[in-house]
């Protein structure tokens, strides 16, 4: 899994391309969180549209980026997940917890 960055206002984006498994995910949480402690944005959007799978590992990193977007009064936004992804976000309650926006 590989990740790029932007911040534009006060708003944080990551775009995640690859899959979101366990063989990136921890290197990945660690520069994340950093980048959202250091930035302290009012808004993290995961851009996820380059994202085809996700396990365990992956719900794991929303969850923690969740939590970390919250220790800084954050809001955390999915942006456009593809469809593998949003039906196991759906199966774990995460489409109930974290907010998810379409591109027009």
């Amino acid at each position: 899994m590989n990740f790029t960055h932007t911040k534009e206002n006060a708003t944080l984006t990551f775009t995640l391309t690859g899959e979101l498994d366990h063989h990136g995910a921890a290197a990945t949480r660690q520069a994340m969180d950093k980048l959202i402690r250091d930035e302290q944005p009012k808004k993290v959007v995961l851009d996820l549209q380059n994202v085809h799978f996700c396990d365990s590992s992956g719900l794991g990193l929303l969850m923690g980026r969740y939590k970390t977007a919250l220790s800084v009064s954050a809001v955390l936004t999915v942006k456009d997940p593809s469809a593998a992804v949003m039906r196991i976000m759906r199966l774990a309650g995460l489409d109930k917890l974290i907010k998810t926006e379409r591109s027009a």
